[in-house]
C-alpha cells in the first residue's frame, strides 16, 4: 500500500488515512468487491478515487446527485486528477466531448447517474474500455429498508451480470445490518468484504427539545451561531418558505429549498450556499445529499425526521470539517400524528408500511430516552458507545425521572371513556376539565374521567407534561394514532397490566417549559483549533483571499482549501512552498497553483 499512501499525500496533501480507507483500496485493488460504510465527512469518495488513480483504467462513480457533480468533478480536478461528468444538464457538444475523452481513456474518474449509466449506448461505451471499477455512492438508495430508496437504483443489479470481473464498491453512511443485507444482495455484490468504519461523530452535539414558541425557541439557538453556516429542515413547503422569509427579516441571510421552486431558483439557492459563508439554508429533505460544504456548523429539525437513519443522515451535514457542530431538533405530538397520516395515506406496500412505522416509532424512542442520546443513536446502528459521551442535552443536564404510574393510569382512563375516537386536544380538555363546546356536546363533562388529571399526584402538572406523557405512553406502545379516524387516540393490548395495577410507569419529567429548553444554557461549543488573537487578521485575509481565488474560478471556497487547512498556515506561517507543503490538506497540485501566492500574503503579515 506504499504507492497508495505517498498517493494521499502527493495529492490530497494529508499523511495518514482514516478508518477503513486503506482497508477499502487495498479490497478494490485486489480486485474484489466492497461494502464500505463510513459517517458523513469520514472520507468515503478517496476509497474509489485512489483505486481509479491508481489503475489503468476509469472509475465509474455512480451518484443520483446531477445538481452536485459539476462542484463534485470541479474539486477532483483542482486536486489535478482527470475526471468528468454525465449527466442530462449538459449540452450535447459538453456530452460528446466527455465521451471522446472517455473512449480515449483520458480519465481517471467519470461521474454518472445511475439512469445515465444504464442507457443501451451508455453500456456499450464502457464494455469498449478498460474498467478500474464501479463505485455505487449513497448505496442506502437500492435497499427498502434504507431512509431514501430509489427505483432507479434497483437496476443497477444489472452491472454484476454484464462486468463480472470489474470489482464494485458500494458506499454508504447509514446501514443497519438488514439494511447492509440488502444492499449486497440487490447489486448482486460477489462476497464482498464489509468495511464498517464506525458510525460516531464525536463533534456533533445531539440536542433535542419540545416544541413550544417555536420561532422564539429557534431565535435563542441561533443567537450563539451569529455569520454562520447552518441548514434548518422543516417537514412542508410552506414551512420552509415562512421560516426562511421571517429569518431574512430578522436579519439572518436564509433561503428556502424544496421540490416545488423552479429548478433553477433551486439551483442558484444550493450555489449559494455552497460558496457564500454564513448563509443559512432552510429546507425540506430535498436538500443536502452529497453537500460537501465543510463548515455547517449547525442543522436543525424544526419537526421530526421520518426515521433514525434519515435524522443521522440529515445532522451529519454539519461539522464535515472535524470541527464542533450541533444537531438540534423540535418536535411535538402533531409531528407524530401528520407523519403518520402522510404514510397511511401513501401509496407505499403494506409491507413498506410497516417498514416505514417501525422506524417512526423508533426514533420517537431516541427522542424520549433519558440516557446518553450518543449511546442510544449509535446502538440503534449495532455498534457499541461505552457512553455517557459528555456532548448531547441529556449527559450535559440529566433530565429527571418519575414514577408516572397514577398519571399515566388517569390518561389511559380518559382515553377509553371518551370512547377511543378522539385527539389529543380533546382528551386533554377532559383530562384537565376544560369545558369546551367540545366537552359539552358530548357530554363528556358527565364522564367519571372529566377533571381527573387536576387530582392526586399530579394535580399540579401542566398541560405540557400531560402531552410529555402521552408521548412517551406513544413510544412504549400503549397508546396508538387511528389516522384514518383523524388521528384518535386508542389503547393497545400492552396498555392493560398498567390500568389493572399490574405495572409501573417511569417517564422523564417535563419540568421545564419548552421555550427554556432551547440549548441556548449549554456551555458553548468551542473550535479545536483556536488561534491567538495575534494571528487572527492573518486568518481572516487567508479567507478573504481564498474567496476571491474561489469567485473566479467559480467554486465553492473549500475547495480551494478548507479552513482547518488555512488555520494551521496562520498559526505556522509558512514562508517557503517546501513548509507549505507539510501542512495537512495541500497537495502537489494546489502547492503549485496557490503555494507562491498564500506564503507571499503570509509574509506580509510576519514581522
Amino acid at each position: 500500500m506504499r504507492p497508495a499512501r505517498s498517493l494521499l499525500k502527493k495529492v490530497y496533501g494529508y499523511e495518514a488515512f482514516r478508518g477503513q480507507q486503506e482497508a477499502a483500496i487495498a479490497t478494490v485493488l485486489a480486485g474484489q468487491d466492497a461494502l464500505v460504510i463510513m459517517p458523513t465527512g469520514g472520507g468515503k469518495s478517496i476509497c474509489y478515487q485512489l483505486p481509479s488513480m491508481l489503475s489503468q483504467g476509469v472509475g465509474i462513480v455512480v451518484s443520483p446527485l446531477i445538481a452536485l457533480m459539476e462542484d463534485q468533478v470541479s474539486a477532483l480536478q483542482q486536486l489535478g486528477i482527470k475526471a468528468a461528468y454525465l449527466n442530462s444538464s449538459q449540452s450535447p457538444e459538453a456530452q460528446a466531448e466527455v465521451i471522446s475523452l472517455l473512449q480515449r481513456q483520458q480519465l481517471q474518474l467519470l461521474y454518472v447517474a445511475p439512469e445515465r449509466l444504464l442507457m443501451p449506448q451508455t453500456l456499450v461505451w464502457l464494455q469498449q474500455i478498460e474498467l478500474a471499477l464501479f463505485a455505487i455512492d449513497e448505496a442506502h438508495c437500492v435497499s427498502q429498508w434504507g431512509h431514501d430508496f430509489r427505483k432507479d437504483y434497483l437496476a443497477l443489479d444489472r452491472l454484476k451480470s454484464l462486468f463480472p470481473h470489474t470489482p464494485l464498491i458500494a458506499l454508504t453512511a447509514t446501514a443497519d445490518a438488514r439494511t447492509q443485507a440488502d444492499i449486497i444482495k440487490r447489486l448482486q455484490l460477489s462476497q464482498p468484504e464489509i468495511l464498517a468504519g464506525g458510525f460516531d461523530r464525536p463533534n456533533i452535539r445531539y440536542q433535542v427539545s419540545a416544541r413550544g414558541n417555536a420561532r422564539q425557541q429557534l431565535k435563542k439557538f441561533l443567537a450563539g451561531y451569529q455569520q454562520q453556516a447552518g441548514i434548518i429542515y422543516c417537514l412542508s413547503r410552506k414551512k420552509t418558505e415562512a421560516t426562511a422569509a421571517w429569518l431574512s427579516a430578522e436579519g439572518y441571510t436564509a433561503l428556502p429549498y424544496h421540490a416545488g421552486l423552479p429548478a433553477q431558483l433551486r439551483a442558484q439557492h444550493q450555489t449559494r450556499f455552497l460558496r457564500e459563508d454564513g448563509l443559512i439554508m432552510v429546507a425540506t429533505i430535498a436538500f443536502g445529499m452529497g453537500i460537501d460544504k465543510p463548515d455547517v456548523r449547525f442543522v436543525v429539525h424544526l419537526d421530526l425526521p421520518k426515521s433514525i437513519e434519515a435524522y443521522y443522515q440529515e445532522t451529519g451535514r454539519a461539522g464535515r470539517d472535524g470541527e464542533p457542530a450541533e444537531a438540534w431538533m423540535l418536535y411535538g405530538l402533531q409531528d407524530v400524528v401528520r407523519l403518520r397520516q402522510m404514510l397511511d395515506s401513501s401509496d407505499m406496500s403494506d409491507a413498506q408500511k410497516m417498514i416505514e412505522r417501525h422506524k417512526l416509532n423508533s426514533l420517537l424512542a431516541w427522542c424520549e430516552v433519558t440516557q446518553c442520546r450518543r449511546q442510544a443513536l449509535l446502538s440503534y446502528f449495532d455498534e457499541d458507545y461505552p457512553g455517557p459521551c459528555g456532548n448531547c442535552d441529556n449527559c450535559l443536564q440529566a433530565p429527571p425521572v418519575i414514577d408516572a404510574t397514577e398519571a399515566a393510569q388517569k390518561l389511559l382512563s380518559c382515553i377509553y371513556r371518551t370512547g377511543q375516537r378522539f385527539g389529543v386536544g380533546h382528551v386533554l380538555d377532559v383530562l384537565l376539565g376544560k369545558e369546551t363546546e367540545k366537552v359539552r356536546q358530548f357530554n363528556h363533562q358527565q364522564l367519571s374521567t372529566f377533571a381527573i388529571g387536576r387530582s392526586g399526584d399530579c394535580q399540579h402538572w401542566s398541560q405540557h407534561q400531560w402531552q410529555a406523557l402521552l408521548r412517551q405512553l406513544m413510544v412504549h406502545g400503549l397508546v396508538s394514532v387511528d389516522v384514518n379516524a383523524y388521528g384518535a387516540l386508542q389503547l393497545t393490548p400492552a396498555s392493560r397490566p398498567l390500568l389493572r395495577g399490574e405495572m409501573t410507569f417511569q417517564c422523564r419529567e417535563a419540568v421545564q417549559s419548552p421555550a427554556s429548553r432551547d440549548g441556548s444554557d449549554q456551555p458553548k461549543i468551542k473550535a479545536s483549533i483556536e488561534l491567538e488573537e495575534a494571528d487572527l487578521p492573518l486568518f481572516e485575509a487567508l479567507r478573504e483571499y481564498r474567496r476571491q481565488l474561489a469567485s473566479e474560478l467559480a467554486v465553492p471556497p473549500y475547495v480551494v482549501f478548507h479552513d482547518s487547512t488555512l488555520k494551521a498556515m496562520a498559526e505556522l506561517k509558512p514562508s517557503t512552498k517546501q513548509e507549505m507543503a507539510a501542512i495537512s490538506g495541500v497537495g502537489a497540485a494546489k502547492l503549485e497553483k496557490y503555494g507562491d501566492q498564500f506564503t507571499r500574503l503570509i509574509a506580509d503579515f510576519t514581522p
